[in-house]
């Protein structure tokens, strides 16, 4: 901690632009071409948490994208065993998952916000719902839980956390449609804080950050554990939710349904990511 009380970053990141301002961090994703969950990103993320565990940690942490179509469209598919070896560093090899790397990021004891423009899906989606507010553009965010869709259900928390968030109808409606929404929708539904116009939201999320770091660190940090007392889902609830994706992505039918989506341009900046959702009911019949 330096004498005027800022916070200090002593560490730098492939992926990650950092950003401190007295008692308040924004952390730019930035992964070309698209922002793809992979290596890279997650041992970054591994990083970064394991910075904001300090006591000198800033007390709130703005996430945010370089990319204005992409927060985090979904993991990188191709390096799926690269980047789930990076997430057991944080936890161990029995941990070695997103979805408890996540729950890492949900129990900091510093405050987290996600201010969302462009698309947020599969993992990116559940990296959202680990902070512990997330604010969209009205004109520019877009959600999905894609997995479905694909063949598998999610396994990064989304189940946990939508269903506590949005009650079954609505989660179910979310999980098992795969389809896109919009920020007005999922604000409505609860997925979100608040959908705000895209000329407001950086001043809005800057606001908010500002009032919240002038704050007790002490205050913050136990009002956040009490409220994850109760809405945090546990680690064997994450963990099993987890083995169910890694059970259903192998099969036959998740296997021919991604293949698929590869051939006609998934993990390309082009218009089947732009509008995945809707193309996920273009695919050929599953079995």
């Amino acid at each position: 901690m330096r004498d005027d009380g800022r916070s200090e970053v002593n560490r730098s990141y492939e992926t990650i632009d950092v950003r401190v301002d007295g008692q308040v961090m924004t952390a730019r994703f930035d992964a070309p071409p698209m922002n793809l969950i992979g290596p890279e990103v997650v041992r970054d993320l591994v990083s970064l948490i394991d910075d904001l565990s300090q006591p000198d940690a800033p007390r709130v942490v703005i996430f945010t994208s370089a990319d204005g179509d992409f927060f985090f469209p979904h993991v990188d598919l191709t390096k799926v065993a690269a980047y789930t070896a990076e997430a057991a560093k944080a936890g161990g090899p029995g941990d070695a998952s997103l979805g408890m790397l996540f729950r890492k990021l949900s129990l900091l004891p510093v405050v987290t916000i996600g201010l969302l423009r462009g698309r947020a899906r599969g993992a990116g989606s559940e990296f959202l719902l680990a902070c512990d507010m997330r604010f969209a553009s009205r004109e520019k965010a877009v959600l999905c839980q894609i997995e479905v869709g694909v063949g598998t259900p999610p396994g990064a928390g989304a189940i946990q956390h939508l269903t506590r968030l949005l009650g079954r109808g609505r989660a179910l409606e979310v999980l098992l449609t795969s389809a896109d929404f919009d920020a007005d929708l999922a604000e409505r539904y609860g997925w979100i804080n608040r959908a705000l116009p895209d000329a407001e939201l950086d001043a809005f999320v800057a606001r908010l950050a500002a009032r919240l770091a002038g704050f007790p660190r002490a205050g913050l940090a136990a009002a956040k554990a009490a409220v994850n007392a109760v809405a945090l889902p546990t680690p064997d609830a994450v963990r099993a939710d987890a083995a169910l994706f890694q059970e259903h992505v192998r099969s036959e039918a998740s296997q021919r349904r991604t293949a698929v989506l590869f051939d006609r341009g998934l993990q390309t900046r082009g218009p089947l990511e732009l509008t995945l959702g809707d193309a996920l009911i273009e695919l050929p019949p599953a079995d």
